[in-house]
């Protein structure tokens, strides 16, 4: 059985050596996070799946190794990684911290969830708390001591947050009484932490309406001051769900009876800051579809390279032995590449989004950096929904290298599809990702944040075809790319152009637009990253360098194609989708 490896040569290959100083503490602290998730991490991930989450009368176990991971995780620091130093954590840039994550998600996706939904509530304290939140829950958040949830979902509303009924009755001071029930709260109850603090989307009597009229309230566990004898606030687990995946991790159903609830930010502006959370959890969860992408590979490679069957078709490559390793094998090879593909390329689109988010959180207060928040605001959407597709995709892909030995547990592929699946559906599934890409990202602003991004693309091109030192591959790479900086936003009028005559049409082209728009924008960092390579082959290791630009070489000729089908569907309109009647929908 191969273990997981920390790809840290990719991972360094993207950070920027601004500062060589900086480089090296960079580098050192993912050497560090690559040692902790290989030996305490990862091993927790078969056992705590095989053991699985309990409840009792109301209490939630972790399973005994996810818990212990856990509380190693924490007792290292790794919580606050990217939090203020102010409030006990290590303030360092979500370009490094991103990179951790990824390594945590790879390894373990069940125990990476409480964590990252912890960071996600401190990112929501910090942007809309008040000061005397930030000072009496962050500092133990940050510390991992305590932990966070996000409740949103409720059982007659999953996406639809205007359908919420959770209300919040004004009580003393600045409290209100929180009612209600949510549903699908990951980690909502464990005996992994001491306290656990709830963000609640929950209506005050007398708001409007819709999503217009919620607030967002935290709602401890225990209410402050913790003692010897710590008082319960009226908020319970009354059942977790039997998944298909994650099962180390507590899918809670949560019953609110009145608790004591403070609020956080403004009054009916809840949708705000409880959206700074879970655009935080939407590029986490892109994260995930990258490490489900990079652990496939990782399996698939070594067993590719040790099972023998059949013999290559290429006898040039065929062995004395009756049998050859599967990796001599066409098709094997290109699902292999697909993995590799989407894990390196879908890296390099993340660490542009913690760059981004790095821009945003280190801009001067009076001077924020508008151009990094429009590229954000696009990105997120196709980040989240097609790294998780894809990631997926690697998964399939796991298990078909593997062949029967990919589909029982003993080879732990199958649990690698297994818990990656959820991703393309919480924080949004990718239809509503492609919603709100198309609906609000693209045609709300007049495709003003894509013809950003749409010139970067433009110019990256021109920057290789005008450069007589270039090299025939990247010509070749830089050729294929550039048409899509005029036909990307071309399509997008051609959508909205439609859409004014009905809006059901961008409902109907929004997935295939959203797919077509990632296989371009990966089309994007894998240029940048072959251009990179090149430039700095002097420096770097001549099998990355290689490995790079033939990577780029497939994505382009396999991968990126994929947009003509998307194209033509989107293009296709929604009357194919209308065309049964009621009546036609033949079920028996």
């Amino acid at each position: 059985m191969n273990d997981y490896k920390a790809p840290l040569k990719d991972m360094k290959f993207l950070i920027d050596s601004g500062s060589s100083e900086n480089t090296e503490v960079m580098a050192a602290v993912l050497d560090e996070a690559a040692r902790f998730v290989e030996s305490v991490v990862a091993p927790a991930n078969g056992p705590g799946d095989r053991l699985g989450c309990r409840f009792e009368s109301g209490d939630v176990y972790l399973p005994q190794p996810t818990r212990d991971a856990f509380k190693q995780y924490v007792a290292g620091g790794w919580v606050g990684i990217s939090l203020p130093e102010q409030f006990g954590g290590q303030g360092l840039p979500d370009s490094v911290a991103s990179k951790v994550s990824e390594m945590l998600t790879s390894t373990n996706n069940a125990l990476c969830m409480i964590p990252a939904l912890t960071m996600s509530a401190c990112k929501a304290l910090l942007s809309f708390g008040s000061d005397e939140l930030k000072n009496t829950y962050l500092p133990k958040l940050v510390s991992g001591t305590w932990t966070g949830t996000m409740c949103l979902t409720e059982p007659h509303c999953g996406s639809d947050l205007g359908l919420i009924k959770a209300r919040a009755q004004r009580s003393e001071g600045d409290r209100f009484l929180i009612s209600g029930t949510k549903i699908f709260i990951s980690a909502g109850e464990h005996d992994g932490s001491e306290n656990i603090i709830h963000l609640v989307l929950a209506r005050i009597q007398g708001a409007p309406d819709g999503i217009r009229g919620l607030s967002l309230f935290l709602v401890p566990k225990y209410l402050e001051p913790l003692d010897e004898c710590p008082q319960r606030n009226p908020v319970h687990c009354i059942g977790i769900e039997e998944k298909m995946g994650i099962h180390a991790n507590p899918t809670c159903t949560m019953s609110f009876e009145s608790a004591e609830g403070y609020l956080v930010g403004k009054e009916n502006e809840g949708i705000k800051a409880m959206f700074k959370m879970m655009n935080e959890m939407r590029l986490g969860t892109a994260l995930q579809g990258v490490g489900l992408s990079e652990h496939s590979f990782q399996k698939s490679y070594h067993y590719a390279t040790e099972r023998r069957q059949g013999q290559a078709l290429d006898r040039s490559k065929r062995s004395s032995q009756s049998a050859d390793a599967l990796i001599n094998h066409a098709d094997i090879k290109r699902m292999l590449l697909t993995q590799k593909a989407f894990a390196e390329g879908g890296r390099a689109f993340c660490h542009f989004c913690a760059e981004l988010i790095d821009r945003e959180r280190f801009a001067n207060d009076t001077d924020t950096d508008q151009e990094a928040t429009l590229l954000l605001g696009l990105l997120t959407p196709i980040a989240k929904a097609f790294l998780t597709e894809t990631g997926l995709e690697s998964a399939t892909n796991a298990i078909q290298v593997y062949g029967g030995h990919g589909y029982i547990k003993e080879n732990e592929v199958e649990q690698l599809y297994r818990d990656g699946r959820i991703a393309t559906l919480y924080e949004g599934t990718t239809g509503i990702q492609a919603l709100d890409l198309l609906g609000r990202k693209v045609l709300g602003d007049q495709a003003k944040a894509l013809l950003l991004f749409t010139k970067k693309i433009h110019k990256l091109c021109n920057s290789i075809l005008d450069d007589s030192s270039s090299s025939k591959e990247l010509v070749s790479l830089a050729e294929a790319m550039a048409p899509y900086s005029k036909e990307w936003p071309q399509l997008a009028q051609q959508v909205g152009m439609k859409a004014l005559q009905d809006h059901d049409e961008v409902g109907a082209a929004a997935y295939d637009f959203l797919m077509y728009s990632g296989y371009v924008t990966l089309g994007y960092f894998w240029l940048y990253s072959a251009l990179k390579a090149y430039q700095q082959s002097s420096e770097l290791d001549s099998q990355l360098v290689a490995s790079k630009l033939k990577t780029a070489n497939f994505y382009v000729a396999r991968l990126l194609p994929r947009t003509s089908t998307h194209r033509t569907s989107l293009l296709s309109g929604k009357a194919n989708l209308d065309s049964l009647g009621e009546d036609e929908w033949i079920l028996s």
